[in-house]
């Protein structure tokens, strides 16, 4: 299936995805509590806005603000009759910024986790992970939306219910999980789990990998777990600036835009061809990230030492594919993209 996405893959040693919605968002003065997707019809300049800033500071793929657009989550604002609507709306802004760009821009629809535990360890069925899925997807299509993008995702299964929707929807799509738990993620999946898991699907893919979860480090282990699976298809990295920090009533994450660059740098030589950044990531980092791709020359696949060194500790000793189990460790990532 050729589409926009594709194009660019097939041209492009690297693409540069977009950074942080709930970050940004809280900067334009979106309240904690507040459902952020309201806003593609209440504040529709705002959305522009958070577009027209990655897009200006170079992203080639921007997603869009959709991340908790169904009918499970969007029940607790008592809006779960409008997930058409608001992913329809999300996607129409998106479209509008990137006709505009001047240049080749991705408008992805942002799918992110239904919020319930998929059976048999929770209540929600196979079938009805499927339905909000989809019910989703045909919005940011009709809203002009390039590719589905389902992101922050623990589970094996919603992830594939997720896959299953988008082929219902006949779009391309491209999909990440959270490793936050010692390498692995909520659910106890590895990067090997994961890649293992992503071959077995059809359709395929676009690109696959892992956003979120704890900092820079850790996800940058687990892109380089990905590789070493030996993959079919491009790697995403999408990692958090920095780690979160509290102070004054609010959350801060401490990665510069500096120490972003470093990570944009490692995570292409590590193996990702997506690369963005996630809770934090500002279009100041972004801005960074693309000069330090565009400038700074391919190297050879970093070490452990390597990275450790340029972005900081692990918060795991084990990344969970050496046959160690998860160990206790601090919790320093955040379940809800930010």
């Amino acid at each position: 299936m050729t589409n926009a996405l594709s194009k660019l893959l097939e041209t492009r040693d690297w693409l540069l995805a977009d950074g942080a919605t709930g970050t940004n968002l809280f900067n334009m003065g979106l309240m904690s509590g507040d459902a952020p997707e309201m806003w593609n019809i209440d504040e529709t300049a705002k959305i522009t806005q958070l577009y027209k800033g990655a897009v200006d500071a170079g992203s080639d793929i921007f997603l869009t603000n959709s991340f908790g657009a169904n009918a499970s989550r969007l029940k607790l604002h008592g809006a779960e009759g409008r997930v058409f609507e608001l992913n329809k709306a999300a996607a129409e802004i998106g479209r509008n910024v990137a006709d505009t760009a001047g240049r080749p821009v991705v408008v992805a629809g942002s799918v992110g986790p239904t919020g319930e535990i998929m059976s048999p360890m929770g209540s929600l069925t196979h079938e009805r992970a499927v339905e909000m899925f989809h019910e989703q997807a045909e919005g940011l299509k009709a809203g002009g939306a390039d590719v589905l993008w389902v992101e922050t995702i623990s589970a094996a299964e919603e992830f594939r219910a997720a896959a299953e929707a988008f082929a219902l929807a006949d779009m391309p799509w491209c999909g990440t999980m959270s490793f936050d738990t010692a390498g692995r993620t909520m659910m106890g999946l590895t990067s090997a789990d994961m890649v293992k898991m992503v071959g077995k699907l059809d359709p395929q893919p676009l690109a696959f990998g892992a956003n979120c979860g704890v900092g820079a480090s850790d996800l940058l282990r687990t892109v380089l777990g990905f590789a070493a699976a030996g993959p079919t298809v491009p790697i995403i990295a999408k990692g958090n600036a920095g780690i979160p920090k509290y102070h004054d009533g609010h959350i801060h994450y401490d990665g510069t835009p500096a120490l972003m660059a470093d990570y944009a740098v490692l995570a292409r030589d590590c193996g990702a061809t997506i690369i963005g950044g996630c809770c934090g990531t500002t279009p100041a980092h972004l801005v960074a990230m693309r000069e330090a791709l565009e400038t700074r020359q391919k190297g050879d696949r970093p070490t452990l030492e390597k990275i450790t060194e340029a972005l900081g500790g692990f918060s795991s000793a084990s990344d969970g594919t050496d046959g160690a189990g998860p160990e206790a460790a601090p919790r320093r990532g955040r379940r809800r993209k930010a």
